[in-house]
């Protein structure tokens, strides 16, 4: 995948994609992760040891995830999961979040220029988070883009942004609880369970044995699931820069996923980077698969 600009294309580029293909065609032999997320870390210290002016970072970064993105589409990957911007990051200074808003804004609103090349190579855009919190205009070209690839399957590209784990989940448990008293079945098992709470003590027992208890249950495993913002769950979380913290990020979807952290800062993440981590992926397939039985 690598979008169109009216040049002709170097020869040292029409190389690399041949060889990449040659490599893809080795690796494709073996299982192939479906879903990849990615932590963007180390875009300022990058600036900071390249000596570049303010936001040349995030600019680096940019061009680094559209590389690993080609890779991804180019390797069979179904979703790729980025985290662009965090709730906490909302903390940093003024001026900082105000240059990552207008960068991304910038991005978003050439990727809907874009928007034939996109639908053309069969990609959907989403972004995840808690999106109220982010200015109008992104917000609006972000609701925007969303439109314009919804019927895209090919390749999913899901851009956390305002996202935290932890407001994920506390989001999830709301929806839950709301799609639960919209219908009759907490009212009914509390009904259930009321009855059982006066026989237990009219028995002088004012215990329920679990088994029943949990029927009761308004909200189960399973809406949880439907409600956080990222589905499927990731077969590799990569973070870069040598960082093994989660950073409140993917909390619930990571229980069965390996975490690969190179020492390269983002800008500098690379195709071999890509492809470590699905070597790693198929070495540890069989155990993942077994655990993922095991945790049904």
């Amino acid at each position: 995948m690598e979008l169109y600009n009216g040049e002709r294309p170097s020869v040292f580029r029409l190389l690399g994609k041949y060889m990449r293909k040659g490599l893809y065609g080795i690796l494709t032999q073996g299982p192939i992760p479906t879903h990849l997320a990615f932590i963007l870390d180390g875009n300022r210290r990058f600036a900071k040891k390249h000596k570049l002016p303010e936001g040349g970072g995030h600019k680096a970064g940019f061009l680094a995830l559209l590389n690993v993105l080609t890779y991804c589409y180019e390797l069979g990957v179904k979703y790729a999961t980025i985290y662009a911007f965090s709730i906490d990051n909302f903390r940093r200074k003024p001026h900082e979040v105000q240059y990552v808003m207008d960068l991304m804004l910038e991005k978003i609103e050439g990727m809907i220029m874009e928007e034939s090349i996109i639908n053309a190579y069969d990609i959907c855009v989403r972004f995840v988070g808690n999106l109220k919190l982010l200015s109008e205009p992104v917000k609006t070209a972000a609701d925007q883009s969303m439109r314009a690839t919804a019927n895209n399957s090919r390749f999913v590209l899901l851009i956390a942004v305002a996202y935290s784990s932890t407001d994920e989940i506390v989001h999830a448990v709301e929806e839950s609880s709301k799609d639960k008293l919209n219908s009759n079945e907490v009212c009914n098992n509390g009904i259930e369970a009321e009855q059982e709470f006066k026989e237990a003590n009219g028995t002088g027992n004012s215990v329920i044995p679990v088994q029943k208890t949990e029927s009761y249950s308004g909200i189960k495993l399973v809406d949880l699931e439907k409600n956080t913002y990222i589905n499927p769950y990731p077969d590799v979380l990569i973070r870069t820069s040598g960082e093994t913290r989660l950073s409140n990020y993917l909390l619930w979807q990571t229980t069965n996923c390996i975490l690969y952290s190179p020492y390269a800062l983002w800008p500098e993440i690379g195709l071999r980077h890509v492809v470590w981590s699905v070597i790693n992926f198929q070495r540890h397939y069989s155990y993942l698969e077994k655990h993922k039985e095991y945790l049904k």
